[in-house]
Parts: structure tokens; sequence; C-alpha cells
């Protein structure tokens, strides 16, 4: 089958190597038209198409996968293009470890590093937030190689986080090259460093040092005050005196700005309310921001205020927090509940489903959304197949009420070797002439193999993405929650497996509803039946629906659906292909019944019909309309090497031949006014010549016999071994059997029709040899002298050299088998003849040698054993010849008569004929 583009080439990746969940740009040729014709991207033999963004022709940016194999190609799979090749490789790294604040080019899995998303109100470790090169000198990465330094340094790391750090490991992977003079550098970094630390709380000691000596006397001087007045509360002491001093001029202040306080406590108290407002500002505005964004689909936005919310009030005791919390939670209920309903909505795309699926991760919505929506598609792609069937259906029956179809002009629109590209569209042209004369049923399997293709890739990419976990590798969950969810995965993978085989089952058994009802119980017909099968689709349109099913098998396979579960579509194949066989042999039988209709009795110069040529080329065209159907395409077997297909073969094809000589008998019995005439000639080298007897000639029934046996000669030695070529050409096992009874059959009736022909033109020649002899009541006792040829001879003569012409008219090559046969009849009657005379005068003797030797001499090439036997049986009969005198005369009277017949004879020299090797 022929692409419409040449197969992806892939020239150039950047960067060509790199660690796991590299970022990489694939650049080549023929790299799809589109991001739904890129089937497939491996890179080192990882499946990288879930993360691939198409960009262009020539240009694809995806993310590498943790593949097996340290060094690989790049394939690139297209619906237009097929597999591709590639000329350049990747190779694939250890990762590294890289630290939380160190610059890296390469996507970092943050499952094991601290989340500034939801781990807000938690703690970051001092040695995470060290500089990623304390030296502060130059790196110089060295060449030795990783593996030596893990074999160098056993149970240590070159990590300074690690509690295990090897400093020597550190100098020997970093700074190998790295000169003295910048290590003695690098020492003076680190007790710059270090002298900072304790630098910076000696100096907020001294710049605080006056103050503490200040606070010090103040407190030494009260305490000594108080020492000399004693600690004991003494009334009039001055501690009581400073006491009363001091409510005293409390209640007065308050006396005299009790107004004035209560409102500065009231401005206060709002400034104090209008800072909190303004402070947490964030936390009110939420639950109001949160509408807007989600009307706006904002989703993300939310989700991000959301976390940041929840780390910052989670769990605060402050009620009006609270109670604004539980606002903010009530809303996210919603849109949990929102894009739950989106992510089941039907008809969605697979980019929205898993979009969906992260969202409602992030969200920690309760139960599993990703195995919600597996079932909801499932249960979609099953009701958009049983829609399918109930539409067509319904379509019928509007269509029955008014519309005929035209079957014939249909199948004259199809052409034999018709290919459907690859993934594409399966449905046929959609112009309107097409729309009503394309079968239903085959319509109906397009229709169906296009809503089957087109649904369930998405479908297994999303339950692929749900087992690996890649659906919420990009949601900053914890790696426990993902490892939860691909347990979930692993334990459905039965249920999963359980919807695959549903569908293909119920694809499987839809299509076999339509074209094959026999193949289903009672109760799979109510379900998947209701089709008019009365008229029978051809082999042409089956031909058609087993290359729908193909592409689709074909489709389906290029996902990496296991086989097992592609199986039923497999069996499925192989009973349309016995079937579009089995129709074909039979329409086949139904044309070559239509064929004697057809005979125009125009006969060539080789004196045959149009007959055995329409005969073959009927069968050659049966055999080219099988040739794709009954190609064996991988993971199929040839149907022909099963028994059963083949006793069945074996016995449609002897009928077909069956029929076709049933055919040629009818024609040989039919009557004159069976036949029209009007419009036939017989097509000679000298048209002149015959024209004058076309007419009389075709109307005659011996010359159909003729013509007929003509026809079998050829059928036998040419068309049949044709026929056997190219069976066996096709792969018909049985070619040899079909051809051997086919042609049993042919001879018979060959047989039947020339002892038919012969009997006819025989038995009047035969039948005048008696009377003519005894005309006149001769009597071989006593008769004259000879004195030629009797007339008797020569009429029996003549009307053999009728038959000669009529024969030769039709075919040379019959010439000398008919009269041959006709001859050996004449001979055998003059035999009798002679052996019945009791006694012969010398006159009668002499007559009758005349007349045995004239006829002898006359037709001597097609005399045969039995023919020369009856002529010598009658001259034995006879008296000898005594005198010279008697033979004299006998040998003149022979040459008077070949000299007077001389141009009648001419028929029978034998340059005028062929003999034919039977």
């Amino acid at each position: 089958m022929s692409r419409a583009r040449q197969p992806p080439l892939v020239t150039g990746i950047s960067p060509n190597e790199g660690a796991p969940w590299t970022k990489v740009t694939i650049r080549g040729e023929n790299l799809g038209t589109g991001h739904n014709d890129l089937i497939g991207l491996s890179i080192c033999g990882h499946n990288c198409l879930l993360t691939a963004e198409w960009m262009s022709a020539s240009k694809i940016v995806c993310r590498v996968g943790p593949a097996k194999d340290d060094k690989g190609e790049i394939i690139v799979t297209t619906k237009s293009g097929g597999r591709g090749t590639s000329t350049v490789s990747f190779k694939l790294l250890k990762p590294e470890r890289i630290g939380i604040l160190d610059q890296s080019a390469v996507w970092v899995d943050e499952l094991n590093y601290y989340d500034m998303r939801t781990d807000r109100n938690k703690g970051i470790s001092p040695l995470s937030l060290r500089p990623a090169n304390p030296l502060g000198i130059e790196i110089d990465k060295g060449k030795v190689p990783l593996k030596d330094l893990e074999n160098m340094f056993t149970g240590m790391s070159g990590d300074f986080t690690s509690e295990n750090f090897s400093a020597t490991w550190y100098l020997i992977e970093n700074h190998s090259s790295t000169s003295f003079e910048q290590l003695r550098l690098a020492v003076g970094n680190l007790k710059k460093q270090a002298s900072k630390k304790n630098e910076g709380s000696l100096a907020y000691v001294k710049g605080g040092l006056s103050t503490f000596f200040e606070a010090q006397d103040a407190l030494a001087a009260i305490h000594q005050k108080l020492e000399s007045d004693g600690t004991e509360k003494v009334e009039g002491s001055m501690t009581q005196r400073l006491e009363n001093v001091l409510n005293r001029a409390s209640e007065t202040a308050d006396t005299l700005f009790q107004e004035v306080l209560g409102r500065k406590d009231k401005a206060d108290s709002t400034r104090n309310a209008l800072n909190v407002l303004q402070r947490f500002k964030f936390l009110f505005n939420l639950p109001l921001n949160i509408e807007r964004n989600i009307q706006k689909g904002d989703y993300d936005v939310v989700i991000n205020d959301y976390e940041k919310a929840k780390s910052l009030f989670g769990n605060t005791e402050v009620p009006v927090f609270k109670k604004v919390y539980s606002e903010v939670e009530t809303r996210i209920e919603a849109l949990r509940k929102l894009l739950l309903d989106k992510l089941l909505e039907t008809p969605s795309t697979l980019h929205d489903q898993k979009r969906y699926i992260r969202y409602l991760s992030d969200l920690h919505a309760p139960g599993d959304p990703a195995w919600q929506c597996i079932v909801a598609q499932h249960k979609w792609i099953l009701q958009l197949m049983q829609n399918c069937k109930e539409d067509f259906i319904k379509e019928h029956k509007v269509a029955g009420a008014g519309l005929e179809m035209d079957w014939s002009s249909a199948l004259s629109r199809i052409s034999l070797s018709a290919q459907v590209k690859r993934g594409g569209s399966f449905q046929t042209p959609k112009d309107d002439s097409w729309h009503y004369k394309s079968p239903q049923q085959v319509r109906f399997v397009e229709k169906l193999s296009d809503v089957v293709i087109s649904q369930l890739p998405n479908f297994w990419k999303l339950w692929i993405s749900y087992v690996n976990g890649s659906l919420f590798s990009e949601t900053g969950e914890k790696s426990g929650q993902v490892e939860k969810l691909k347990k979930n995965a692993r334990q459905r993978q039965n249920d999963f497996k359980g919807m695959i085989e549903e569908v293909t089952r119920r694809l499987v058994q839809l299509v076999r509803g339509a074209l094959l009802p026999s193949s289903l119980t009672e109760l799979q017909l109510r379900q998947y039946g209701g089709w008019d099968t009365k008229t029978p689709l051809s082999g042409a349109w089956l031909t058609q629906v087993i290359h729908t099913v193909r592409l689709s098998h074909e489709a389906l396979s290029a996902l990496e659906i296991p086989n097992d579960l592609l199986q039923v579509i497999q069996d499925l194949l192989q009973d349309l292909r016995v079937h579009c066989l089995l129709t074909t042999l039979q329409r086949t039988e139904e044309d070559v019944k239509r064929l004697a209709e057809k005979e125009d009795w125009v006969v060539d110069n080789e004196g045959l019909t149009s007959l055995p040529a329409q005969f073959e080329q009927c069968m050659v065209q049966m055999l080219q309309s099988l040739k794709e159907p009954m190609e064996s395409k991988p993971g199929e077997i040839n149907i022909f090497n099963l028994d059963v297909i083949q006793d069945k073969v074996c016995e449609q094809c002897v009928s077909i031949m069956k029929v076709f000589i049933k055919c040629l008998e009818q024609l040989s019995t039919k009557t004159d006014g069976d036949i029209d005439t009007s419009h036939l000639s017989v097509d000679l080298a000298s048209t002149d010549l015959f024209g004058s007897i076309q007419e009389d000639f075709i109307s005659k029934p011996e010359q159909r016999l003729l013509i007929i046996l003509s026809n079998c000669q050829y059928l036998e030695r040419h068309t049949f071994l044709n026929l056997a070529e190219h069976l066996e050409k096709n792969g018909f096992t049985t070619a040899e059997k079909i051809i051997r009874v086919s042609i049993e059959g042919l001879r018979q009736l060959d047989e039947y029709l020339f002892e038919t022909y012969v009997e006819k033109k025989s038995d009047p020649i035969v039948g005048t040899l008696e009377p003519g002899i005894y005309a006149g009541y001769f009597d071989w006792k006593d008769c004259l002298p000879p004195t030629g040829v009797r007339s008797y001879l020569k009429e029996a003569l003549v009307s053999i050299i009728s038959v000669h012409a009529e024969v030769f008219t039709v075919s040379k090559e019959l010439v000398p088998r008919v009269l041959s046969k006709i001859i050996e009849a004449v001979a055998e009657e003059m035999s009798r003849l002679m052996q019945c005379v009791s006694s012969f005068s010398k006159n009668g003797a002499l007559q009758a040698r005349l007349e045995i030797c004239a006829l002898q001499d006359a037709i001597e090439p097609y005399l045969t054993s039995e023919s020369r036997t009856s002529f010598k049986q009658a001259l034995e009969a006879l008296p000898q010849l005594q005198s010279g005198a008697d033979k004299k005369l006998l040998e003149d009277l022979l040459n008077k008569f070949k000299s007077s017949m001389k141009l009648q004879l001419n028929c029978f020299k034998p340059a005028s004929f062929q003999p034919v090797k039977r």
C-alpha cells in the first residue's frame, strides 16, 4: 500500500546526551503533519510519545524517559509515513544529585526534595541552603569516572551536604586540575566564612554594650535603695507611698483623659483591624478571587492560592481566619465537583482529561478521578458504537421507503485495487451519488472503524499514563501518593483488560451482525442484527470491508495492545475472507451461467466464438478480485490451508466448470427459433467467399454443434490449462483436481456432441448406399460390362464433400476427425453390402471392385485402420480379376473417374488439412 508521505527521518537531536527527563529537540524530515499524525516516538527504546510536543514537520520537542539502554536510536512513527529511521543516537547518562540551590539545565525529580508549595509550614534544613560552591573558586570538573570514585571511597560521598562527606572525594571530583594558588585562595575563603559567623555575634554584643551597662547601673541603684528601706510592705514605707502616688496619678489621668483615651482605643482597634485586613488581605479576598478565576478557567491560579492558604491558615485557631478558610474550602469543594463533571464529560480530548486529573489530584479530590475517567470513556465508546449501528438501521428504514439503490452502477465505481491511506478515514467519498450507491453495511463498517480508531488510542494512552504514574508527575504530589495510585492501577489491570476485550468484542459482533449474521446466536442477533440481508454483498464490497478491518487491526496493533486482546479481530478477518471467497465463487457461477445468453456465434479464423475467452476472462477477473482478500497479512493464516475450506473451494470451482459445460450443452440443443441470427457473421480470411452462406450456415443445428465442438477443443487444450496456472498462482491448492474433473466433464460433452453430429451426417449417406447400388433392378450376377462409376457413389462422395465444406468452414482442425468417422461408417456399410452378395458375375465383380477402389482412392487421406479393414474385407468378398484386360479396363475406368471428378476431389488432398492429434 503506497503512502502519501515518505517515512520519518531523524537527522539531529539536541542535546545528544543527558539524564532521564532531559528536554530534547528532535529535528529531521517528514516528522508528521500535525499532533494527531504523530503516533509513536521512542528514544533508546523508551516510549516518549506522552511528553512529545509536535512543533513542525521538521521539529519535535519531548523529554527523555528512564530507558534501560545507555545508547539508542530515535524512532518516529506517523500515520502518514509509518515507522521511520534515524541517522543519530542519544546517550543516556546516570543522573547526578543536584542541590536545591544549584542551577540545572535538566528536569530534576523533586519528589525527594523540599517542596515550597506544600511544605511552607516546615523548617528548612540549613545544609540545604549552603552555597553550591563552598570554596569560592572556579570548579574544574576532572575526568575521573564516578564509578572509580565510588570504588575508592566506599560508603562515602562527594556531596558536602551528606553526612558521609569526603573532602578528598570532593577535591578530586571538582578541583583535580586546580592550581595550588587557587587552593590557597579557597582556604582563605573558608576562613573568612568562619570568621564572619563569629564576628557577627561579637559585633552584635559590641553595638549594645553601653545600653547593657546603663541597665545594669539602674537595676543596681534600685536594688540598693530597696535594701536600705526594707523589703516588707509597711505603711508609710517608700514603696507604699510610691504605689499610692502612682495610683492617684493613674486615677487622675483616667478622669482627665478617659474620653480621649476611649476614642484612641477605638481608633487603635480600628487601625489594628485595618492592619489585619491589609496584612491578611490574601485570605479575605481569596473566596472572591477563587470564584473569578474559576469563571475565567484559571484553575492553576486557584490551586496555587488554595495551597498557599492551606499552608498558612489550615491549622489556625483564630476564629475569623477559620471562618474565612471554611468559605474557601466550600469554594474548593464546588471546584472539585466542577472539575470532576468536566472530566467525565464526553466527548473530551486526552489533553483535557490529563489536565483535569492533575487538577483534581492537586486539590486532593476523594476517590480515584483517573479511574473514573477511564470507566466513563469506556462506556462512551461502547455507546458510540451502538449509536452508529442504530443510526444506520434507522437511515435504512427511511431510505427504503422511497429509494432504490443501483448496485450494479456502484460496483463499477469501486476498484479492486483501491487502497485506503494508512491511518486515514475509512469512509467512502461523501458525494451524493456515492452515498446512495455504496451498500449500507460497507458504510457502517467504515463509520464503526472510524469511531473505534478515533477513540481507542486516547483511551489506551490514558491507561498507560495512569499505570506509569505520568499523570501525576507534574502535580507536586508526594512520591508516596504517586506510588499508591500506581498500586491502584496495577490492581485494576484485569478490569482494564476486560474493557478492551469488551470494545473489540463489540466491534466484531457489530460487524458480524451486519455481514455474517449466521455466525451469531439468536440472542446476539437481536442485539447486533436487524440488517436487511436479502441482497448479499458482492466480493468487491466484501474486499473493501476486509481492507477496512485490516486497517483497524493495524492501527490498534500500533498502540502495542497485546495480541491476545486483538485475536477476536483476527478471527473476524478470517471469517470475512472465507465469506468473501465463497461469495465470489457463487457470484462467478451465476455470471458463468449467463454466458450462454452472450453467445453471438461469430466464428474467427480458428473456428472459435468469443465464449471461451469470455469464460476465461470471467475466471481471471474472479481471481484478481480475490488477490487482496486472500493475501495473508502478518498474523493471518492462509485460508487455503484449512481442509474444510479446501473442500468447499474445490467443490465450488468444479461447480463453476460444470455450469459452463452445461451452458455449452444447452447451446448445442437450442432450436432454430431460440437463436437470433440477424446480427451474426463468419469472420474468415475471405468474407466474399462465404458471405452468401452465412445466414443459412449459422441457422442450422449441425453447424452449432461444430462451433461448440471447436470451442470444446480449444477449452481443453488452452483455456483450462491457462486457468490451472492462474489457480495455482493465486494459491488454490486443489487446482490440479479442479482442472482434471473439469476436463473429464468437457470430454464427455465433446464425445456426446461429436457422436451426435457424426450420426446426423453419416446416417443419410450410409442410408443411400444400398438403394443406390440396386437402383434399376441392378443384379451383380447379370449386369453389363462396367463403363464407369455409378451415380450413387458419386452422390455419396458429394455428400461427404458437403460435410467437409461444412466442417472446414467452422474449423479446419475438426475436418480429419469428422470425415474419418463418417468414412468408417461408409466403409463398414460397403463391406456389409459386398459380403451379403451371394455371387458375382465377371462384370459384376469388376463393377464392384471399380466402385470400392474409386471410393477408397478418393478418400485416402481420411482412412483409419478400421475403415481400411472394412475396405479390405469388401474387396476380399469379390472374385479376383483373372485377365490383364480386366485389370487394364479397371485402371482406365478409375483414371476416368478421377479425371472427371478432379475438382470435387481436391478437397480431400492432404494439403487442404492439418492432422490433429487427440
